[in-house]
């Protein structure tokens, strides 16, 4: 199906690898001109090549997007550069460390929440003007199946994503009647780069992950980026503060 992103400009966060990647070609291949943001200069830079290679129009721009000024950087970059700003998929994001909840450091718990959380409504506090100037747009911010459920070990990122879903649904009806869609991804696991971080690449750990889901599998970074696609075009244009699971079914059971 074409979601005719032709004219459009859209922010993706975190695209130097993974999800985020395969959003940020997903959308160029739709037509947009992209902004891929992320503090990974090499994979950034890689992926807005990836991109230019394949014909379509994006730009790199190293951001931090717990930090406010490289968060208004990002936004003014694409406004001079593209003219404005249409779509975004705020997608950056970290795992942070595993540990009891009482156990994590102040300075491990503020770190995820910043990152995941601060980030995300950043991210969305400087979008948002420019999106209304032109009469709206489209934001798809990235959750997890950890925003839906909770999982032992991991209470930052756990609370962090559950904290994404309320945003979400809180800031979708701030702008509900503006012509802003506002709604967040939860994926399950997916073969990324975090996952394997996450597992610290032991195979067995890894099949027991993706056997968590009802398909038996992990998921594709581009499965995830098609649902995201979905989300950000016009296709879905009744769908706002939702928070939809890509997560093989896990979440079902």
């Amino acid at each position: 199906m074409a979601y005719r992103l032709s004219g459009k400009v859209a922010i993706v966060t975190g695209a130097s690898a993974g999800i985020g990647r395969a959003t940020a070609r997903a959308l160029a291949c739709e037509g947009a001109d992209v902004v891929v943001a992320d503090v990974a200069e090499q994979g950034g830079h890689e992926t807005a090549d990836l991109i230019k290679s394949a014909g379509g129009s994006a730009i790199f721009v190293r951001t931090d997007v717990s930090n406010s000024d490289d968060v208004q950087a990002m936004i003014r970059r694409a406004t001079e550069e593209f003219g404005g700003v249409d779509l975004a998929f705020n997608n950056a994001g970290i795992e942070g460390t595993q540990a009891a909840a009482a156990d994590f450091s102040e300075k491990d718990w503020n770190r995820v929440l910043s990152v995941n959380l601060t980030g995300v409504w950043l991210c969305m506090k400087y979008e948002i003007p420019e999106m209304l100037k032109r009469g709206g747009g489209a934001i798809v911010n990235c959750s997890s199946v950890a925003g839906l459920v909770g999982f032992p070990g991991i209470a930052p990122y756990v609370a962090s994503k559950h904290g994404v879903v309320g945003l979400t649904k809180a800031t979708a009806l701030d702008y509900a009647t503006t012509g802003l869609r506002i709604n967040a991804i939860c994926p399950g696991v997916i073969d990324t780069e975090m996952i394997h971080r996450f597992t610290h690449e032991d195979p067995n750990a890894e099949v027991q992950m993706a056997d968590m889901a009802p398909v038996q599998r992990m998921g594709r970074p581009e499965e995830i980026a098609d649902a995201v696609v979905w989300l950000l075009s016009d296709a879905s244009s009744f769908v706002t503060g939702q928070a939809i699971a890509a997560d093989g079914g896990f979440v079902t059971r």
